[in-house]
C-alpha cells in the first residue's frame, strides 16, 4: 500500500516539476532519483511485511492482499523501471518539450502494475488496468512531429476501449453466475460440478479481454502498428514491464480464481498460446525493421509467458516472475542500443562491431537472451516455463512445438548479429555512445547474465 500511494504523490510531483523546473536534464535527474527512493519504498515494504505477524494483509474492505509473491514482483519491477530511467532519459528528453509529464505518467503506470500485483477483486483488476493503459495511449502518441506516432496514439486508444468493454462484460457476467467480484469467493462458489454458462462466458470474455492487453494472438493486431509508430523509449517500456504486469495479473486471475475450473479453459488457452508462438516468430521473420521485428519478438514472448497461465501450478509464480524479469531487462537492454543508430532496418547495423563494439557486445548479449541461449537469463526463464507445464503433464505436443519456435527465434535475432559483426557498412549513430551509456549497458549485460547463471537471486 505504501508504494501505491508513493508513486501517485510521485506522478504528481513530477506535473508541479513541469511548471517549476525547465531545464530537461535537471527534471530527467528529479525523475531518477524519485524511482530510486520508489525503489526503497518497494524494499521497505517487503521487508517489514516479511517480519509482520500475520501475512497476506487484506486493504481496502479486502480489494487488494498484498503477499510475498507480489510484493517481489512490485519491487523487481520498480527496479527494472529505474533501469529503464538511467538507459532513456536522454531519448525520453529528445521526444518533445513535456519531459516531466513524460515520466508523471510513467509513474501512474506504476500505480496501475501495483493494484494489477495484489486485486482481489474483479473491480479492482479493472481499475488496475485502466491505470496502467491509459498514460499508455499518451505516451504512444507523444511524438506531435511524426504522423505514425499519433496513429498508433488513435490505434492503441480504440482497440483498448473495445477491450475494455469486453473485460467489463466478462466481469458483469461472473457476477451474475457468483453474485461475487472477490476472487476468493469465486474459488468456492464456481468450483461445482455443473458449470454455470454465464461463469463461462465469463472466463471466455476475461481470457480475450486479457490476451488483449498481452498481445496474444489472434489479439495482437494492435501490437507491431503501436509499437512501431509509438517513441522508441516508450515502445521499450510499454513491450516489457507493462507487458510483465498484465501477464502477473492474467495469471492471479486464472490461477487463483479460476484454477480449478482449469478443464473447462485451459484447451483455449493452449490454441491461443500455439496461435502466439507462431504468428509471432514466423512473421518476425520476414521484417526489415529491427523495432518492427522486435515488436512481433514481443508477440512471440508472450507465447512463453502464457505456458505458466496454462500450468497454473507451484511453478507459475516463479517462471512467470524470472520471465518477466529477463524478458524486460533484456528487452530493454536492446531498444538502449537501438535508439542510437539513425537507421532501424538491419541495414543500419552493418559494421556496428566496428565502430562501436561494445555496443555490438551489449546488443549480442541481448539477443541471445531473447533467443533463450544458455547462460542468459531468457534461457532459464524459457527454462522455468516449460518446466511448469511439463510437471502439468497434458501438453507436451505444446511444449515440442514451442522448441521448435524458439529454434526459429534464433533465425532472427541472429541476424542483427550477422549484420554487427559480418557485413561490410558503417552503422550511423544518433548521437556519441558516452561513457556512461557504456557502463549502463556493461551493467545490464552483467545482469542478463547473472540471471542466467544464477536464477535463485530472483527465485530466492
Amino acid at each position: 500500500m505504501k508504494a501505491i500511494i508513493a508513486t501517485t504523490i510521485f506522478g504528481i510531483i513530477m506535473m508541479f516539476t513541469s511548471v517549476m523546473v525547465s531545464n530537461k536534464k535537471s527534471v530527467a535527474a528529479i525523475a531518477v532519483a524519485l524511482f530510486a527512493v520508489l525503489l526503497g519504498v518497494n524494499i521497505f515494504e517487503l521487508y517489514t511485511w516479511n517480519h509482520a505477524a500475520t501475512p497476506g494483509p487484506q486493504l481496502c474492505y479486502g480489494m487488494l492482499t498484498l503477499d510475498h509473491t507480489n510484493l517481489w514482483f512490485n519491487t523487481l519491477m520498480t527496479g527494472c523501471t529505474l533501469l529503464y530511467a538511467l538507459l532513456m532519459t536522454k531519448e525520453i528528453q529528445k521526444v518533445g518539450a513535456y519531459v516531466a509529464e513524460y515520466f508523471a505518467l510513467i509513474f501512474f503506470i506504476l500505480c496501475g502494475l501495483y493494484l494489477l500485483s495484489s486485486f482481489n477483486n474483479l473491480l479492482m483488476l479493472f481499475i488496475g488496468i485502466e491505470i496502467l493503459s491509459i498514460p499508455q495511449y499518451i505516451l504512444a502518441g507523444s511524438d506531435k512531429r511524426n504522423l505514425k506516432s499519433s496513429e498508433a496514439s488513435l490505434k492503441y486508444f480504440l482497440m483498448g476501449s473495445f477491450t475494455t468493454g469486453i473485460l467489463l462484460m466478462g466481469i458483469t457476467l461472473i457476477y451474475g453466475a457468483a453474485r461475487s467480484f472477490n476472487t476468493a469467493d469465486l474459488v468456492a462458489i464456481l468450483h461445482t460440478d455443473t458449470l454455470n454458462p454465464l461463469a463461462l462466458a465469463g472466463i471466455m470474455f476475461l481470457m480475450i479481454a486479457l490476451a488483449f492487453k498481452v498481445s496474444a494472438a489472434p489479439m495482437h493486431m494492435w501490437t507491431p502498428d503501436v509499437y512501431d509508430g509509438s517513441p522508441t523509449p516508450f515502445t521499450a517500456y510499454m513491450s516489457t514491464i507493462v507487458k510483465a504486469a498484465a501477464f502477473f495479473a492474467f495469471l492471479r486471475l486464472f490461477k487463483d480464481a479460476f484454477g480449478n475450473l482449469s478443464d473447462h479453459w485451459r484447451l483455449v488457452m493452449a490454441v491461443i498460446t500455439a496461435a502466439t508462438l507462431l504468428v509471432g516468430n514466423i512473421t518476425a521473420v520476414f521484417q526489415q525493421s529491427v523495432k518492427r521485428m522486435l515488436a512481433y519478438s514481443s508477440i512471440a514472448q508472450a507465447g512463453f509467458m502464457l505456458f505458466a497461465i496454462l500450468a497454473s501450478n507451484s511453478k507459475s509464480w516463479d517462471s512467470i516472475i524470472l520471465y518477466g524479469v529477463a524478458y524486460s531487462v533484456a528487452t530493454i537492454g536492446m531498444f538502449a542500443v537501438l535508439v542510437k543508430l539513425k537507421d532501424y532496418t538491419y541495414d543500419g547495423f552493418n559494421g556496428l562491431a566496428k565502430k562501436e563494439p561494445l555496443l555490438a557486445f551489449a546488443a549480442t548479449i541481448f539477443l541471445f537472451s531473447l533467443a533463450g541461449i544458455p547462460l542468459t537469463g531468457g534461457f532459464m526463464a524459457k527454462y522455468y516455463v516449460l518446466l511448469a507445464v511439463v510437471q502439468q503433464g497434458s501438453l507436451l505436443w505444446l511444449v515440442i512445438f514451442a522448441l521448435l519456435m524458439a529454434a526459429v527465434s534464433v533465425y532472427y535475432y541472429f541476424r542483427v548479429i550477422m549484420a554487427m559483426y559480418f557485413k561490410p557498412g558503417e552503422a550511423e549513430l544518433n548521437s556519441p555512445v558516452s561513457a556512461t551509456d557504456k557502463m549502463l549497458l556493461l551493467v545490464t549485460c552483467l545482469v542478463v547474465i547473472l540471471l542466467g547463471v544464477l536464477p535463485q537471486l530472483v527465485l530466492g
